[in-house]
């Protein structure tokens, strides 16, 4: 079986491999990488790793994937201080410096995919905390990441494997 890489386009469509479908990207709409800042609210265009999967274990089972799989836990956040040395990482609270929680009341971060935006290395003010994550019911913008719904979100997970990329595109 090849090793699929997924498209998301701003209109909409996430594809590759057997999988279709609908997604939303940032209010602010894509951006090329080189451009994004962090709080613009703006998808980066490019090509992505997918690092790891973060889920609530308290709210479904581990996802069936090749990924290394991380149970998120009450304490656990993502640094989107770019003044901070551990910005764009994910950081124990409580945390001194300015951070995002993973662990959310609402349910899109049941199952947070890290891209590999921004990490190799870290450059401080180009964006924080870009995931695959799930959608709001009304599939409303996100902040600057991919949303799918869950059962997409499965399917996508299932078929990924350590070398599977997702390319974020106008």
């Amino acid at each position: 079986m090849s090793v699929p890489i997924f498209t998301a386009t701003a209109r909409g469509k996430l594809s590759g491999g057997p999988l279709t479908c609908r997604c939303v990207l940032g209010q602010g709409g894509v951006v090329a990488a080189g451009h994004k800042r962090e709080g613009d609210g703006t998808s980066p265009q490019g090509t992505w790793p997918l690092r790891r999967v973060f889920y609530r274990a308290d709210r479904l089972s581990r996802p069936q994937t090749q990924l290394a799989c991380i149970p998120l836990r009450p304490q656990d956040g993502w640094c989107d201080d770019p003044d901070h040395p551990l910005y764009n990482r994910p950081v124990t609270k409580p945390f001194p410096a300015r951070h995002e929680d993973l662990w959310r009341t609402d349910h899109i971060y049941d199952i947070v995919v890290e891209l590999g935006h921004n990490d190799a290395p870290v450059q401080p003010r180009r964006g924080s905390a870009v995931f695959l994550h799930l959608a709001r019911p009304d599939f409303g913008p996100t902040r600057g990441c991919v949303a799918i719904d869950l059962p997409d979100m499965l399917r996508l997970l299932h078929l990924s494997t350590p070398t599977t990329e997702l390319t974020i595109t106008f």
